[in-house]
């Protein structure tokens, strides 16, 4: 019995070119794990428990060439209340309709803790509209700060 002896000719360079693409193709594999891979528990649990950041924080309205600021202080997780500030008395006497509105608007926010869903009489619509667009604006401030 003989057996055939086979003989194989590998070049270096097929090697060195396998062994360059057998790197690359690792390392792809480990940088889209890294990048796509699950995020750590506590980054997410943070991220989940907090919807804003604590403070207060403001969105200012023009009427009449009158400014006044419409507040809204938040916890973590929740409205906590809402309120006018700066308001001048020329202010109230030409806007008789705005605390009555936003006192309204209010409760109806910290109850839902959103500004979704909020209902109005009609004689308040502008005003209400106008109301819950600077409570948005201060919301929307608190979220963006994260």
């Amino acid at each position: 019995m003989s057996a055939k002896t086979k003989i194989v000719v590998l070049r270096m360079k097929e090697l060195i070119y396998t062994g360059i693409f057998v790197g690359l193709a690792i390392l792809l594999v480990v940088l889209f794990l890294a990048m796509f891979g699950g995020k750590d528990d506590e980054e997410t649990a943070v991220t989940s428990s907090s919807n804003y950041i604590p403070g207060v924080y403001t969105a200012s309205l023009s009427l009449s060439g009158q400014n006044l600021d419409v507040e809204v202080t938040v916890d973590s997780d929740e409205i906590r209340a809402i309120r006018l500030v700066n308001l001048d008395e020329a202010v109230t006497t030409m806007y008789p309709l705005m605390e009555p509105t936003l006192e309204s608007l209010a409760a109806q926010i910290l109850e839902s803790q959103s500004t979704e869903g909020i209902t109005y009489t009609d004689s308040t619509k502008y005003t209400s509209y106008v109301l819950l667009q600077a409570v948005q604006a201060a919301l929307d401030k608190a979220q963006s700060a994260q």
